[in-house]
């Protein structure tokens, strides 16, 4: 009996262990169907994100806030100087004016009490101002 050679023997060999390969893939696939899968670190990544882009939310929209309420305590200050330099009897005084939340404080020197009570009803009058602290002291001009 004539014993086959190897170049008849190479496609058998072939053919068997591509069989055998394919037979382990097939296995490995079950058993990754059949094993349980879990989702929850993606959906605890997934909430992590949410939670992360919801506090950035906030922090810009208080800092948008803050920023606003910065913006209007200058325009107060801003709007009291113009209207203390307009007035006959302050524009030649050094008053200072700090604006807080919409409470003006005044601070320096006024003529004579009447101007110190004009200066509050000056301030007091503009748009935004909610308190007037007017710590002005009755003296000579500076």
């Amino acid at each position: 009996m004539k014993q086959p050679n190897l170049s008849t023997r190479m496609p058998l060999i072939a053919a068997l262990m591509l069989a055998a390969g394919l037979t382990a893939c097939g296995r490995q696939a079950e058993d990754a169907s059949t094993m349980p899968r879990s989702d929850a670190p993606v959906a605890d990544a997934s909430q992590q994100t949410r939670d992360a882009a919801a506090d950035m939310q906030r922090s810009a929209s208080q800092a948008a806030d803050n920023a606003g309420g910065a913006a209007t305590d200058m325009t107060i200050t801003a709007k009291v100087n113009a209207a203390l330099a307009v007035d006959d009897r302050l524009k030649a005084t050094q008053i200072n004016v700090d604006t807080r939340d919409g409470q003006v404080t005044l601070s320096g020197q006024a003529p004579d009490a009447q101007s110190r009570e004009r200066a509050t009803t000056l301030v007091a009058a503009i748009e935004g101002v909610k308190q007037v602290n007017n710590q002005l002291v009755v003296g000579q001009n500076g």
